[in-house]
């Protein structure tokens, strides 16, 4: 951006246009994230979130995440002596985003912080990260949850954790033996399976000391990383398996990407499909018990799937009241007029509800690692809660946020619709809305003491305000309904979610937002779009929480 513009052009002045939301500090404009980061227990890491906030505000960096989105990665198959080498080829600016979200610890800090709170500060660094590139935040994810899977067999663990939780970023293909950082991806879904991951037909068979994997992955995730966790079939049943890309030798591995998916949004991330002919493997757990293996990864993916919701929630909120304290029409900033008001209150209400929510499911991950059972109960069935209902409220919000801009917010120049073409993403990805509801009922069925604990937690609300309590009885009611549990598995998912995020704002919220919240998502005073808060509701103190530039 030019720092003097032109802005007498022959035909006509240039004015009342807003100016680009850039150099500005992300975490410190962020009242809610700050609060929460030190409620769920990561306060310790305030002052490095602080800094990377600011690093990622800057024009530079904001530049960075929409060239990489601009210059999607292409594949290489072959190089120049006809070599087939089977890489992915990435624009500078993506490279810039990975090795800034890896020296500042998005995908190592739960794993290496010595204080309690790991994961809330993992997730509230992702919640920043992402609000600038979220493409990045795949194989940032993915290297960040693969950790508890390979610890399921102590080798691969030895060799491969400390790359993968190395505070620096090595892309360079070559063996991971030379290299002072990894990536890891997954490769888990086929073509005719998708999340029946059972009907995998990728077989294995023992050689040496290792296995040889051969068929085809419908969905590979980041297929530059350094290894990918991954299914296939053995004699004794599905078993999970580290795929590396290069073998103890020095030589490549036998992993043959056959296209990058072209996909609606995520233009940074490749995204692929592979072959395994031959392919050289470590095998991760006990033999045919590779779900079981795998899913520790997908728990802990879909906590980023959550974080990433509502973190293109805040993005999207962000560009919108930035635009409407500027913007003038009809006499008078868009900020200041009724009706925008109401909208801008409502998202903020939304986008407050989502990250608290995904801080406080964050906070039960660090809670069971230090080994509290009740914490890990409560995890495993709220973090599928919270996946499913952020996802679902992303791409409205989105689509409001880019509304108050009017015509300038569809424009590719600006930043909201690469964020809107982003929001249907993690609503799909680590499981779609049907699959997610279902594995509700999974967790509840499997162990009753996940029901117990999603209980006891929206309980220990009761008494703090009526339409709460309506809420919470509502959650148990639904609970002990046996009947028709397949059919009604969304409305049960939904109605937890929305007591969950009752009880966080009741507690936590300024009295304004937990008022409009508690008016509209619980007691039914609401419309059947943002923009209809009941009259009366404080929308000043709503917006001066959500966005510091209001009070101006």
């Amino acid at each position: 951006m030019s720092l003097h513009p032109i802005t007498h052009l022959p035909t006509h002045d240039v004015f009342n246009q807003v100016p680009i939301l850039e150099d500005y500090d992300l975490f410190g404009t962020d009242v809610v994230l700050q609060q929460a980061v030190a409620r769920e227990g990561a306060g310790w890491a305030a002052e490095r979130m602080g800094t990377y906030g600011r690093v990622l505000g800057t024009a530079d960096v904001i530049e960075a995440g929409r060239l990489a989105n601009v210059h999607p990665p292409e594949l290489r198959t072959f190089d120049r002596t006809g070599q087939r080498i089977d890489e992915a080829e990435f624009h500078p600016a993506y490279h810039t985003m990975m090795r800034l979200g890896m020296a500042h610890g998005v995908h190592n800090a739960a794993w290496t912080a010595t204080e309690r709170g790991g994961h809330v500060a993992h997730c509230a660094l992702e919640y920043l990260h992402a609000q600038v590139e979220a493409g990045t935040c795949c194989p940032l994810t993915m290297t960040y949850a693969v950790v508890p899977s390979l610890q399921h067999e102590p080798e691969v663990a030895a060799a491969w954790v400390p790359r993968a939780t190395a505070s620096a970023y090595d892309p360079r293909m070559m063996p991971v033996e030379g290299k002072t950082a990894a990536t890891l991806g997954m490769a888990m879904t086929e073509k005719q399976g998708g999340s029946d991951i059972r009907a995998n037909t990728t077989q294995a068979v023992p050689d040496g000391d290792g296995w040889r994997l051969r068929g085809h992955k419908w969905f590979c995730s980041a297929p530059m990383c350094d290894a990918f966790l991954t299914l296939a079939q053995t004699a004794q049943g599905i078993t999970c398996f580290l795929v590396p890309r290069w073998l103890p030798d020095g030589t490549r591995n036998r992993f043959f990407i056959q296209r990058l998916k072209d996909k609606l949004g995520n233009k940074s991330n490749a995204s692929s499909e592979i072959e395994y002919d031959g392919t050289w493997a470590m095998k991760v757990g006990e033999v045919g018990r590779g779900v079981p293996t795998i899913i520790e990864m997908v728990h802990h993916t879909r906590l980023d799937c959550t974080v990433a919701a509502a973190a293109l929630g805040r993005a999207a909120l962000v560009q919108a009241v930035h635009h409407a304290c500027h913007r003038k029409a009809f006499g008078a900033r868009l900020v200041e007029q009724p009706l925008m008001r109401n909208v801008l209150a409502d998202l903020a209400v939304e986008v407050e509800a989502s990250a608290i929510l995904a801080l406080r499911v964050a906070r039960a991950y660090d809670d069971a690692q230090a080994g509290d059972e009740q914490a890990a109960r409560f995890g495993r069935i709220a973090v599928a809660i919270a996946k499913y209902w952020t996802n679902k409220r992303c791409p409205a919000l989105v689509a409001e946020a880019m509304e108050c801009l009017g015509g300038a917010g569809y424009v590719e120049e600006g930043p909201l619709p690469r964020l809107y073409r982003e929001a249907p993403l993690n609503g799909i990805w680590e499981g779609s809305g049907n699959v997610i509801c279902l594995d509700v009922l999974r967790a509840a069925s499997k162990d009753p003491g996940t029901v117990q604990a999603l209980l006891a937690e929206l309980d220990g609300g009761r008494g703090l305000d009526r339409r709460l309590d309506a809420a919470i009885d509502r959650v148990h009611a639904e609970l002990a309904d046996s009947d028709f549990l397949a059919w009604r598995a969304r409305r049960l998912t939904e109605s937890a979610a929305l007591a969950l995020q009752g009880l966080l704002v009741v507690r936590h919220a300024d009295p304004a937002v937990a008022e409009a919240f508690l008016a509209t998502r619980l007691a039914g005073d609401w419309g059947l779009a943002f923009g209809t808060l009941p009259a009366g509701t404080d929308s000043t103190a709503i917006l001066r929480r959500a966005w510091p530039a209001v009070e101006a």
